[in-house]
């Protein structure tokens, strides 16, 4: 069975991009909030914003 990647309708604060990637890789949204919120905060928050609005516009949402 092929996995997509989506995001997320139930798990969504801003664009449901961490609930999206928890429901993939079924882990805790929590813990990948969480990582996000690290990386961008020791990799600057300019690139990790980047990655979360770009995650935001590829991702498809669920159907």
């Amino acid at each position: 069975m092929q996995r997509t990647l989506y995001r997320s309708r139930e798990q969504k604060m801003l664009a449901g991009v961490c609930g999206g990637l928890a429901e993939y890789f079924d882990l805790d949204v929590t813990i990948v909030r969480l990582a996000l919120a690290f990386i961008i905060f020791f990799t600057g928050i300019i690139p990790g914003l980047i990655f979360y609005f770009l995650a935001a516009m590829i991702m498809p949402a669920r159907p």
